[in-house]
């Protein structure tokens, strides 16, 4: 198998790794120890690009280089998947309503389908991890960055599908389990709402009061245990687990026929080709969507006109920290602050393997979602996708656009124009208490309106 997959980003180059003056053979050494993964490119092949350009130029500082000890440590997460969750799914358990039910549950309570567990050691250290936070986690700060992430519900659905999932879509590591899987292709509409009702989960706080909405009880702390974000990532990591099991084991079939060479990227007897893509949904590409749904769907709001504050900024990272840490990731290998999320992010983004043929089916199914609702011939859904398309290119970049098809709009810099609108109204809401009581009230109408598919088919939402 061919070490490069189609990469139309940029053309490989020899310019020597880690930009430094050292002799060719120490380069070819360094080359080495981090290429081992044929997903892996060169970290100067997409120096060109767009994204990696502005987050050089304006979020790292300027004597940044790439560390050798960050590169390494990204590229063996590529072989490290859920251990604790891998070894229940390997003794054929899902533990995720056993494991709710016996946090939750007193212990007059019974249920014979978790009490065979209780003895299981790794069910145990599961329910050690789920039973309560970790000293570390401090909720008021992760409350402030709730309070903060929630503030634009239009621009978090946004920068949710054309930013942090459009972005991803070019990277063929992060887009070839969904597609061998079906997910975000098939059933576009149900999967992004899914993603979307897992993100309002995560920084639902007691002042988004949704126990007024449907009858649950009052929400007394972000994250609290019991709650919906919690449950939530219970799920989402058992799905995990399922999902990484099964491509494993070769029973991803879904990408025949949808992308070119599709066996190309597989091992012979049809398993995953773990030589070169590493496990499927690894610690690595966990991080990489852990800073998709948190850094940079802040760095997102913050261009679109928000007034973030840093405190803010470090609790939507604080906050997203747990999630992640109950989906299953390493907490020594998550980034401390924003600036090493940055620096993270960016030597991540250096070394992944494009391929936008691959991302194409997924960028396609998410672009073309509003005419799918409004009717081929609206012009209002003309209109949206015109929008998506042009949020896309503004905050990521045109090479990736052009990568992905997505249309090009005359008027794409007009998603500007929120800039001094949105910046107008947070000063207003800083400065004035009548101001921030109507914002607060128009976002929570705007968010219920948004939420119309979920309060259609999401029980905790009805």
């Amino acid at each position: 198998m061919d070490k490069k997959i189609i990469n139309t980003a940029s053309t490989p180059t020899d310019k020597p790794d880690f930009q430094s003056s050292n002799a060719q053979s120490s380069n070819a050494q360094s080359s080495n120890a981090y290429q081992r993964h044929g997903r892996t490119t060169a970290i100067d092949d997409h120096s060109d690009l767009q994204v990696l350009k502005r987050i050089k130029r304006y979020l790292l500082p300027k004597d940044f280089t790439i560390s050798p000890a960050l590169l390494d440590e990204i590229v063996a997460g590529y072989d490290i998947g859920d251990p604790l969750a891998d070894a229940l799914a390997a003794q054929s358990i899902k533990f995720a309503k056993p494991l709710q039910h016996t946090i939750l549950s007193d212990s007059s309570n019974n249920n014979p389908a978790s009490n065979y567990l209780v003895n299981n050691p790794l069910f145990s250290a599961l329910t050690e991890q789920f039973s309560s936070h970790p000293d570390w986690f401090d909720p008021k700060l992760a409350q402030i960055g709730a309070i903060a992430y929630r503030r634009y519900p239009l621009m978090l659905i946004w920068l949710l599908r054309n930013v942090a999932l459009m972005a991803g879509y070019s990277i063929p590591a992060l887009s070839l389990p969904l597609i061998q899987t079906g997910a975000l292709m098939h059933d576009a509409l149900p999967r992004l709402m899914r993603t979307y009702a897992y993100i309002l989960a995560v920084s639902e706080h007691p002042s988004s009061n949704m126990s007024t909405v449907n009858q649950n009880k009052p929400i007394e702390q972000v994250l609290a245990i019991g709650s919906e974000g919690w449950r939530q990532s219970i799920q989402v990591r058992q799905i995990h687990t399922l999902v990484r099991q099964s491509l494993l084991k070769g029973k991803g079939s879904a990408a025949t026929g949808v992308i070119p060479n599709a066996e190309q990227h597989h091992n012979p007897d049809g398993s995953w080709n773990t030589d070169y893509w590493g496990i499927p949904i690894n610690q690595t590409d966990m991080i990489a969507t852990h800073l998709q749904f948190s850094l940079l769907i802040m760095r997102g709001l913050r261009l679109l006109g928000a007034r973030i504050s840093t405190e803010e900024a470090e609790g939507i990272l604080h906050l997203w920290n747990l999630a992640s840490y109950w989906m299953g990731v390493d907490l020594d290998r998550l980034p401390k602050d924003e600036a090493a999320c940055w620096e993270w992010l960016y030597t991540y983004l250096s070394i992944q393997q494009l391929d936008f043929k691959m991302g194409q089916p997924l960028a396609k199914a998410l672009h073309d979602l509003p005419r799918q609702l409004m009717g081929e011939d609206n012009r209002r859904g003309r209109f949206v996708e015109m929008v998506n398309a042009s949020v896309t290119r503004t905050l990521v970049g045109d090479d990736i656009g052009d990568g992905l098809d997505l249309p090009k709009s005359k008027i794409r810099f007009g998603v500007l124009s929120s800039v001094p609108i949105l910046f107008a109204l947070d000063t207003a809401r800083q400065h004035n208490a009548s101001v921030a009581h109507k914002l607060e009230a128009f976002r929570a109408k705007r968010q219920d309106n948004m939420n119309w598919w979920l309060k259609k088919n999401d029980d905790y939402y009805k």
